[in-house]
């Protein structure tokens, strides 16, 4: 009686673990794009340059604005591989590598419509020195679950967040 009673429990707590996984993968990009878009508007203040997050197929990156939409490259001791060789600016960057099943979506300022990011399609989040950003919405879908999220232009904080994880 006993070993039914901890197998019913134990079978319980598994299926909230699948059921869960969802919604804690979502909250976990969730907290990675703000934690880059936080960092993207202290760079960019830091070193008085704008700097971007660039959302591609698969991957966000925190850059200079100056480097994004080039051409995917690695950088290597200073140096870019990949193309012609170049001194590579200093400056914070960073990359969150989002799940394969998962896809993110933009919706620009004063715009109704979610952009998606396939194959060579990306969009760019400007972060100006003087601390402002490109007022933008994400979302970020995996499977039938999905979240999204607006951010202050001020401050490049999560202003309002939406998830509906299934």
């Amino acid at each position: 009686m006993v070993l039914v009673i901890a197998s019913i429990v134990m079978g319980g707590a598994v299926g909230l673990m699948l059921f869960s996984s969802d919604e804690r993968f979502l909250k976990d990009a969730t907290s990675e794009v703000e934690l880059m878009a936080k960092r993207a508007r202290i760079a960019s203040v830091l070193h008085q340059t704008p700097y971007a997050l660039e959302f591609r197929e698969g991957v966000v990156r925190l850059m200079p604005l100056a480097e994004a939409g080039r051409e995917e490259t690695r950088t290597v001791g200073g140096h870019r591989i990949g193309g012609e060789t170049e001194q590579v600016q200093p400056g914070e960057r960073r990359e969150y590598i989002l799940d394969p099943n998962a896809a993110w979506f933009v919706q620009r300022w004063n715009s109704e419509a979610w952009l998606p990011t396939r194959g060579k399609t990306m969009h760019v989040w400007r972060f100006d020195p003087n601390g402002l950003c490109e007022p933008l919405s994400l979302r970020i879908t995996i499977e039938q679950s999905w979240c999204e999220m607006t951010f202050n232009p001020l401050t490049a904080a999560i202003k309002s967040l939406t998830v509906e994880a299934r």
